[in-house]
């Protein structure tokens, strides 16, 4: 029931000790200021890391040569790997049963791009087909690169974005427009974008016209594989070890290289690694709700310590209270109500402040894995209930301290 003299007498002492009451509401609204921005950052580093493994397939294995750094089976160490076709070639039929996508790569570090009178500086890579699903690259016009053009050496060549933009601004489209690499024309096939400007700055050309054309031989710089998707994480990361310690083992018996020797082939996995990132957020977050947690008991430490000044200030109104018969639940609820008014009040204004904040600074943020801190509404609601809870434990230990003065003593205090 609605008492509506409880509440004039909650407002008359909130008007009587404005200072007292803003600065108590400020500190828990703080608190929950603080969690939820600091929860809606350590969101904003699990997106931004997704982001980043997104610019590769996510279930994407690379494999580089090295250099040997131990002796074995009468080999110096010191001596530098190169990957070749056969390596290729039997990787993909040895572990068929673990690959989803595959592609050779060679960067063709010599070739001299001009379009008409127009020298150009962007990198010149040979791959096939697969490459496309494995970097993740979106075709805007055109297709990629095919089998059919592996398998005939065709010149021709599929750019980025970021290329068409700067060479190509003067011209409807540059499908059919030629460019010659080191003087042999290369017909545009298509056009392709990536999340970043840099990933554009590339032309592809079939991996066997690299080859041959551009003295490659059967030389490659590096392979890389796709692994079917998997629903469950902790399956698709123990399936991408159990290949990248098979492919590792089957090179290293075909290159004499030691079991134990590293840095001669070198395997990265985009699942293994972003599994390293998750589990560094998944700590960084539990610190921001420690943080959180304890910015927010300090606030309802704050409470409890007002509440305490408040009933030894009303003392003596307490005891006429329970003189003229007050029960002492409506000791207890006199008190409660005040610190749970103030609880709430202030517990949602940090709650609208903090999302507010988030939801208009959030999207124009833009730092190195950070992507659109954001948090939870239901979680931070959430937050919310239970500092109320909390307000009213904070509210219950000065209210039983009210109940348990005795009427005579709290009629002679002062």
């Amino acid at each position: 029931m609605f008492d509506i003299e409880r509440w004039q007498e909650i407002f008359d002492t909130i008007r009587k000790n404005k200072l007292r009451t803003f600065l108590t509401g400020l500190s828990v609204a703080s608190g929950i200021f603080i969690l939820v921005i600091l929860l809606g950052f350590g969101q904003g580093m699990q997106n931004g890391v997704a982001y980043e493994f997104e610019e590769d397939a996510s279930t994407s294995l690379w494999v580089w040569p090295g250099v040997t750094s131990k002796e074995y089976k009468g080999l110096n160490p010191g001596r530098s790997i190169q990957l070749r076709n056969d390596n290729y070639d039997n990787s993909a039929t040895l572990f068929k049963e673990y690959i989803e996508y595959k592609s050779p790569r060679i960067f063709v570090r010599s070739g001299i791009i001009n379009y008409g009178k127009e020298s150009l500086a962007y990198g010149i890579q040979g791959i096939s087909g697969d490459f496309q699903f494995i970097e993740n690259a979106k075709m805007l016009e055109g297709r990629f690169v095919n089998l059919n053009d592996e398998a005939t050496t065709s010149k021709v060549a599929v750019i980025g974005n970021k290329i068409r933009k700067d060479v190509f601004q003067n011209v409807e489209t540059p499908i059919g427009e030629l460019i010659t690499i080191s003087g042999i024309p290369f017909k545009i096939i298509g056009v392709y974008s990536e999340n970043e400007d840099r990933e554009e700055e590339r032309i592809y050309i079939p991996i066997t016209t690299a080859q041959k054309i551009f003295n490659g031989g059967d030389r490659l710089n590096n392979m890389s594989f796709t692994l079917p998707p998997v629903e469950n994480f902790n399956e698709a990361v123990a399936q991408s070890i159990a290949f990248k310690e098979d492919l590792r083992e089957y090179l290293q018996k075909t290159h004499t290289v030691a079991p134990d020797d590293t840095s001669a082939i070198r395997v990265w996995s985009a699942l293994e690694e972003a599994k390293r990132y998750f589990s560094l957020i998944g700590n960084i977050k539990f610190f921001f709700w420690f943080v959180g947690i304890c910015t927010i008991i300090a606030g309802i430490v704050g409470v409890s310590n007002i509440m305490l000044i408040v009933v030894k200030e009303r003392t003596r109104e307490i005891g006429i209270r329970k003189a003229l018969g007050a029960k002492p639940l409506s000791i207890i609820g006199m008190i409660l109500h005040e610190a749970i008014f103030v609880t709430t009040i202030s517990g949602f204004a940090g709650l609208i402040f903090s999302m507010g904040l988030l939801e208009i600074v959030g999207p124009y943020i833009e730092v190195d894995y950070v992507l659109n801190p954001s948090v939870n509404f239901n979680v931070a609601l959430s937050t919310v209930f239970v500092l109320i809870l909390a307000g009213t434990v904070a509210g219950f230990f000065p209210a039983w301290r009210a109940v348990r003065v005795h009427t005579i003593e709290a009629l002679r205090d002062e």
